[in-house]
């Protein structure tokens, strides 16, 4: 087993959970993020792009629930949204209407949540 193994190991749930990609450090392009291990380079992380994000995050949720987030209550769905938001989802081009289509709401609705918490 190659010494750095274990730090693959420890960094593909990470990559996993960005949408990313790993590949060997030779094959980074300009845009990859090279990691290394005790002085080499390990393994290139080519991330992706945010709208890939922002659908890998929705899957991620959806998993996480076991459930469609359109199944959620509107309660959670406002919990989602506020997540998203946390997380940078509208500034994506079509953000709003990739989250309201997953939620199985309107555009209008989740502009709604967003303003709940502002008032």
């Amino acid at each position: 087993m190659s010494a750095d193994e274990p730090f693959i190991s420890a960094v593909k749930p990470l990559v996993d959970a960005m949408g990313g990609e790993m590949l060997p450090p030779d094959e980074a392009g300009p845009e990859d993020v090279v990691l290394a291990w005790e002085g080499a380079d390990v393994v290139a992380v080519r991330l992706p792009q945010l709208a890939d994000s922002l659908d890998h995050i929705l899957a991620a949720m959806e998993r996480k629930r076991g459930k469609p987030l359109a199944d959620l209550d509107r309660k959670a769905k406002q919990e989602v949204v506020r997540q998203l938001e946390a997380r940078g989802a509208f500034s994506v081009r079509h953000g709003v209407e990739t989250v309201a289509s997953a939620l199985g709401v309107s555009r209008f609705t989740v502009y709604n949540y967003l303003n709940r918490d502002k008032t």
